[in-house]
This record gives C-alpha cells, structure tokens and sequence, in this order.
C-alpha cells in the first residue's frame, strides 16, 4: 500500500501544486497506517517508504527515513493510548503532522547545510495542509477497509514463564 502510495507521489503528485502547495499522500497514508496499527508498525512502515522515496528521488539517503519514522512512531502512540476510533483522529493526525513535518525538514536541511529559504516552506504549507486534510477522509477510508484496527484482546499483555519440573 505505501509502495502505491511511494509511486503516486514521485509519478503525480510530484510535480503538482495547486494553489502553491503539493499534497503528501504518503505522508497521509503512513498517518493512517499508523493510527490504525500502532507505534512499531508505524515506524517500520515510514522508515521503508521514507527509504524507497529517497532512493527514487535520488535525493539525501535517509532525510525522509528519519523524518517519516519519528511521524509514524507517534502518531501510532496517539492510536494506542488515545483516539483510535474517534473521528477527529486522523485529520488531528495529518494537521498536526504536516506541520511538524515542514519545519522538522526545515531544520534537519538548516543541520545538514542545504539552503532552503524559510519562506518557501511557510508560504507552501497551508496549501499542503490544505490538500493533506482533503486526501484524509478517502486515504483512511481505504486504509481501514484494508487494515482494520487491532483489537487490543488480541495482543499479549503478561509473559509467563514455562518452567519444567
């Protein structure tokens, strides 16, 4: 699903920006993989799309890695301990992520020494964020059809210790 998502974004969405911004449907995807399956999940899954994007952009190896790791590590927290069935959940998610995600690249490109001009990113973003809270409702549709949530009787809670003799 993040391979599609990975492919959609380089082939479509790349070079597509109305009203100045660019949606981030890989982004919303990893978001709502995340809320639904968890912190573990969510990082595994952003650190591989994160991977598999940078690769195909030929850009800085492991910039979108760590930043799509910590974002699906934390939104995966908020679905494990908070609001995993609630409506707002994922537009929370993508709003709060979204802004994170620009200023983190931001500052990692400022750490790195690539020159980015603030006002690019901050003109850009709430067209992106715009874009990324439309793409949300039909991306976690579709993601909760194809991964449904975990229920929490199905996970081990106690390790006991078989002993013989």
């Amino acid at each position: 699903m993040l391979f599609v998502a990975v492919l959609v974004q380089i082939s479509i969405l790349g070079g597509y920006s109305p009203l100045g911004g660019s949606p981030d449907l890989l982004l919303v995807a990893l978001l709502s993989i995340a809320l639904l399956r968890g912190s573990v999940f969510g990082a595994v899954a952003g650190f591989g799309a994160g991977l598999l994007l940078d690769v195909a952009n030929l850009s800085t190896l492991g910039f979108t890695s760590l930043l799509l790791t910590i974002a699906g590590f934390w939104i995966g927290r908020y679905g494990e301990t908070t609001a995993r069935d609630r409506f707002h959940a994922p537009y929370a998610s993508v709003l709060v992520v979204t802004v994170l995600y620009a200023v983190c690249a931001l500052a990692l490109r400022f750490v790195l020494g690539e020159s980015v001009p603030a006002h690019a990113v901050f003109s850009a973003l709430p067209a992106g964020l715009l874009w990324n809270l439309i793409l949300t409702w039909p991306v976690y549709g579709v993601v909760r059809r194809l991964l449904p949530p975990v229920d929490a009787s199905d996970r081990a809670f106690d390790v006991h210790l078989l002993s013989s003799g």
